[in-house]
């Protein structure tokens, strides 16, 4: 095989979109009224605290591309980070987070801490 030659892409531009913005879609059908997000897409799944983070990081994304508009991103971003500030810390089991640190899964509908984590 030639150094020369040009591979072709195993993936286009226009999967490429299409996969990126799907991936944009699963943090919006997952948010729920509070801001949290489920860590996977079954009805039982709890939130995670990853899949928060990486939500709020697609927002801003999803803005740019015109996937989403600015509005809701503020909006969004703005009711989970006053979820996570009004929540309890403790190390009880109903409680959120800890000395601001916050538990791994979270219950979709209450917020609190679940799965022993």
């Amino acid at each position: 095989m030639s150094g020369n030659r040009q591979q072709k892409p195993v993936v286009d531009d226009a999967q490429l979109d299409y996969f990126q913005r799907q991936a944009f879609q699963y943090f919006v059908e997952q948010a729920n009224d509070l801001g949290l997000v489920a860590d996977t897409s079954r009805e039982w799944s709890p939130c995670s605290i990853a899949v928060v983070g990486f939500a709020l990081s697609s927002y801003p994304v999803g803005v740019s591309r015109g996937w989403m508009a600015r509005e809701e991103a503020v909006r969004r971003t703005l009711l989970t980070l006053r979820f996570f500030a009004n929540s309890g810390q403790g190390t009880e089991d109903v409680t959120t987070g800890y000395k601001g640190f916050y538990y791994h899964f979270l219950d979709m509908k209450t917020g609190l801490r679940t799965w022993n984590c």
